[in-house]
């Protein structure tokens, strides 16, 4: 007999954690400070609304892989870059 496979994530998997929103979130606000670059202007530049970015920034959001490159092409860095920055700040939270 065949098994059947479900689609989705296993139950009682979280869909949000903050701890790695926040570190995603610092990275990108670190990132576009600076460049001297004001989140409306980022935001536009990255192809989504102010406010939505604002909660990305703040670690209340977490991006998808494409919202992700779309935020590395317009802060003009490498996703991995991005991921990397995220990873200190990870590293930093662990650490206090």
């Amino acid at each position: 007999q065949k098994s059947t496979i479900k689609p989705g994530r296993p139950s009682g998997t979280p869909t949000y954690e903050s701890e790695a929103a926040s570190a995603f979130g610092q990275a990108v606000r670190a990132a576009r400070v600076a460049q001297g670059v004001a989140q409306d202007v980022f935001a536009s530049r990255a192809g989504v609304s102010r406010s939505h970015m604002g909660k990305i920034e703040r670690g209340v959001h977490v991006p998808t892989l494409p919202l992700i490159l779309k935020i590395s092409t317009a802060l003009r860095i490498s996703a991995a870059e991005l991921m990397a920055a995220t990873e200190r700040n990870l590293g930093a939270e662990t650490d206090t």
